[in-house]
């Protein structure tokens, strides 16, 4: 397959990744010239964990990170933006230099040369960061930024789903039952619907997605958004 045939498999197997329970990870290795991939998760009530990992460098990459509480998947997940690494063992660096000197003194990274991290965002909802990494030195083209930056978006979604489906998803408090609950509800569903231009089951998912992620009931969530003191469309927390 050539490069256009390939991210469009990527972005077909991520798309369906929920339904199939395939892997999140192995898509990013097709569509960008790397070693191995993780997806974590930073954010919500079950903390920071790796979703999935390629090998077990992608893992301990991750693991390293939720330790020392910095490196480029906080950096990407804190501005939003890919944080691209092309040569991260010669390269100074100061928004992460204990992760940096970590990672050159760590025998077991003796192999990795490059390090790119891509947020997982949901409207204004931070989720966590895909982690790539390659054992050569080089920067990705503006092409393969462009791709990996789609396929994380349509990650983003996915891992929502796959927290929300494990158990995770029990959030409403026993008065969104009430009908003046559920009102609120569908009105707060049918305003992100409209700010984000989605469908509304996947409204309906934000909403509970935020809910798990801050502790709150989907009632709660609801009345912020009614009320506007949550906007999903806009970039940060309202």
């Amino acid at each position: 397959m050539d490069e256009s045939e390939q991210f469009e498999a990527a972005k077909v197997a991520i798309s369906t990744a929920h339904e199939t329970r395939s892997n999140l990870c192995r898509p990013f290795l097709a569509v960008a010239p790397v070693t191995g991939a993780s997806v974590s998760v930073l954010a919500g009530s079950n903390g920071q964990s790796t979703m999935c990992s390629s090998d077990a460098t992608s893992a301990l990459l991750d693991e390293m990170q939720f330790d020392l509480g910095e490196g480029p998947c906080w950096q990407a997940l804190s501005t939003r933006l890919p944080v691209l690494a092309p040569r991260v063992r010669v390269e100074k660096n100061t928004v992460w230099p204990i992760f940096a000197q970590t990672l050159r003194d760590d025998p077991r990274n003796s192999d990795v040369q490059a390090i790119y991290a891509f947020p997982l965002i949901v409207g204004s909802l931070d989720i966590g960061a895909v982690d790539l990494y390659s054992t050569k030195k080089g920067d990705l083209t503006s092409s393969q930024v462009t791709n990996v930056l789609e396929l994380a978006g349509l990650t983003a979604w996915q891992v929502l789903r796959r927290i929300l489906a494990d158990g995770t998803a029990a959030t409403e408090s026993e008065d969104a039952t009430e009908a003046r609950s559920r009102r609120e509800v569908h009105q707060a569903t049918g305003m992100v619907l409209a700010q984000m231009g989605i469908s509304a089951t996947d409204a309906a998912l934000l909403l509970r997605a935020h809910s798990f992620s801050t502790g709150r009931s989907v009632r709660e969530v609801a009345s912020d958004v009614v009320e506007r003191r949550i906007d999903f469309s806009k970039d940060g927390h309202a």
